[in-house]
């Protein structure tokens, strides 16, 4: 059966074999990128990737086309595919196979991007390195600046836990004279009873202003009217 482009179902499959190999070879070099050769024994995290810039870029964009190519690929496969159960599973094969490796690319360049940026951040909050300076004083250089931050910090949450004692302090003083207030008013009946009519006249006055005033202005209205 012939492919499209003049390609066969057996040379199509050739192919995206060929793709595959390629895109799992790149893709273990693509993960261990920022490890030198002499650093082998040493975490990823603990070699800069900030020098490998460049690499990075190119290698994920040739990843990303060469994912591309294996997806066109498979389209391909399955246009071509002659019918039966074990074609059926090969195609299947292949397509797991490709989402697979799209998975990893994106898990590892997840990674890689999360660990740039992070050197791109701390790159651009410590401060230039000192001439004559060498690497383990520089990193002491930024221990101490990230403790002097630690200690304004610290300042900061006890100034916030003094204002916070203030003002529960200033919340039970108000209670006290509140209870206070209150026993003396159950003390002394009689001034109850002297707010209470006081409270009471000034009720019935305002009750008598208010019909006195509907009163006028019925009559107002009374001798607009005739």
């Amino acid at each position: 059966m012939t492919a499209l482009g003049g390609l066969s179902w057996e040379e199509t499959r050739k192919q995206a074999r060929h793709l595959e190999n390629d895109i799992d070879m790149k893709l273990v070099a693509f993960s261990k990128l920022g490890i030198s050769p002499a650093t082998t024994n040493l975490s990823a995290e603990s070699v800069p990737l900030i020098n490998s810039e460049d690499m990075f870029d190119t290698m994920s964009m040739e990843l990303q086309q060469l994912l591309n190519k294996l997806s066109s690929i498979n389209d391909k496969m399955a246009d071509l595919a002659p019918s039966g159960a074990a074609t059926m599973h090969t195609i299947k094969r292949h397509r797991e196979i490709l989402m697979d490796y799209q998975q990893e690319f994106t898990k590892t360049s997840a990674r890689l991007n999360a660990r740039r940026e992070r050197e791109e951040l701390l790159r651009g909050s410590s401060p230039p390195p000192s001439a004559g300076l060498s690497r383990r004083d520089q990193y002491s250089k930024e221990a101490n600046h990230a403790h002097s931050s630690h200690i304004l910090v610290d300042e900061q949450i006890n100034i916030a836990m003094e204002a916070r004692d203030h003002l529960t302090s200033q919340r039970q003083t108000f209670k006290r004279m509140q209870t206070r207030f209150n026993d003396i008013t159950n003390r002394f009946p009689m001034l109850n009873s002297l707010i209470y009519r006081i409270n009471a006249r000034k009720r019935r006055d305002s009750l008598i202003v208010g019909v006195v005033v509907a009163i006028c202005t019925f009559l107002l209205l009374l001798y607009a009217f005739h």
